[in-house]
């Protein structure tokens, strides 16, 4: 029984990687065309208001993207939970190095900078 988890963990883990990969794959792409449009439209000696309809959706795109990727990152959340659900806490999938929660972080009060005295 602890076997067949395992197994079926494994595809699991393997299926979310590659998940995780595409969608950052694809945020890649779609910043990179957002940027590049704008670029080649001034080169090209074009008007601003040539393509701003494609700029406008490609920048959507990579809102809808960044929401995926969240949605992917709460996804393996979940299923590290369920690992231990499942009696397999102790097996080690994907980077060994993976932050506690990468959504969390701590904001510091950074002291005022003080005027040096010439």
């Amino acid at each position: 029984m602890l076997k067949q988890r395992r197994l079926i963990a494994d595809q699991v883990a393997s299926t979310l990687f590659e998940a995780e990969t595409a969608i950052d794959a694809a945020l890649g792409k779609a910043a990179a065309l957002a940027g590049v449009m704008p670029s080649m439209r001034a080169e090209a000696g074009l008007s601003a208001l040539v393509g701003q309809g494609a700029v406008e959706w490609a920048s959507r795109s990579i809102t809808a993207l960044t929401e995926a990727r969240r949605a992917i990152v709460e996804a393996h959340k979940e299923l590290s939970l369920a690992q231990k659900q499942i009696g397999l806490g102790a097996v080690m999938y994907g980077e060994p190095d993976k932050p506690e929660d990468p959504g969390v972080r701590a904001l510091q009060v950074v002291p005022p900078a003080v005027a040096k005295a010439g």
